[in-house]
């Protein structure tokens, strides 16, 4: 599928043949298996047959956090497109903090202050204020649900997932069809075995 210029960061790898979309929730153990597995063993695999690899976001509202983290991978993309896939890496190594139970007596700007600082001290943001100022929500005597800078484009992710009928993560997407075979346990051997067997049929 078609990435949009303003999201060209969430294009992790180049690849001229194929397409890889990987929609992932920050807050999702699998997810971060599988992103450490493309990340590592399984990169060579997707440069040698010409897979590029896009990330997708997917925001499981059963996490109360899971957006917020998203919202803030947004952000750093705003602000600093090149360093999107480092804080990724971040975001899925620290993954724990943000759980459930670590997160809930916490206020919705508690986690995004705990967020720019995983920013700041990944290298992900030369400036955590610029970050807090995207996703801060400022306060209304007339409540109107207004968001913050980068809820328009949390919305437009959301909506391009529920739009392939992406319900669970992690999903993966191989030239625009959705294979739910694919794994998050699985290793490099695994890996190479999926992208022989369908490549070929995509070539043959």
């Amino acid at each position: 599928m078609a990435l949009a210029p303003a999201y060209a960061a969430h294009r992790i790898l180049a690849g001229p043949r194929h397409t890889l979309e990987v929609f992932l929730d920050y807050t999702c153990p699998f997810s971060a298996r599988l992103w450490r597995t493309l990340r590592g063993a399984v990169t060579p695999l997707l440069e040698a047959r010409g897979v590029a690899v896009v990330f997708r976001h997917q925001v499981q509202p059963w996490h109360p956090t899971s957006a917020l983290l998203h919202e803030a991978a947004l952000a750093v993309e705003r602000l600093s497109p090149a360093r999107f896939a480092l804080f990724c890496d971040a975001l899925f190594e620290h993954q724990r903090e943000f759980f459930d139970e670590a997160t809930v007596d916490m206020t919705r700007g508690d986690v995004y202050r705990r967020l720019a600082d995983l920013a700041a001290g990944a290298n992900a943001v030369d400036d955590r204020q610029a970050l807090l100022q995207l996703v801060d929500v400022q306060a209304s005597d007339e409540p109107a649900n207004r968001g913050n800078a980068v809820t328009a484009d949390l919305k437009y992710h959301i909506r391009l997932a529920r739009a392939q009928g992406i319900h669970v993560s992690p999903t993966v997407v191989l030239d625009g069809v959705r294979d739910d075979a694919v794994s998050s346990s699985w290793g490099a051997e695994q890996w190479q075995a999926w992208l022989d067997q369908k490549l070929a049929v995509v070539v043959g």
